[in-house]
């Protein structure tokens, strides 16, 4: 169940980087609003599932959810740059993330 509340805390993540992104530093209040409750919500599963993880693997899958989460709505939602570089990048992240996964025992 833990890996669920970790999954669920970095799609959250990734929703209030984007909802951050549209309230342009916070002036807009809707937006505002959304980032500020998916952060909420997204530490609180977190530190659920930080009950049964251990901290390094929780949180270097949380952030890695939503770096990679984050990277590929810049891209298809905000039509951000595909680069090489930046689809290498992205890869590494994610070979971490399965690495990091496959050596934790909970």
């Amino acid at each position: 169940m833990a890996w669920i509340y970790l999954a669920a805390a970095g799609i959250l993540e990734i929703v209030w980087a984007y909802s951050m992104k549209q309230s342009e530093g916070f002036t807009k209040l809707v937006p505002s609003t959304i980032t500020i409750v998916m952060m909420i919500g997204s530490f609180a599963l977190l530190s659920v599932a930080m009950r049964t993880l251990p901290l390094g693997t929780a949180y270097t899958i949380w952030t890695g959810i939503g770096a990679v989460g984050a990277f590929l709505v810049g891209i298809i939602v905000l039509g951000e740059a595909v680069t090489v570089m930046r689809l290498a990048a992205a890869a590494l992240i994610v070979s971490g993330l399965v690495m990091m996964k496959l050596s934790t025992s909970a």
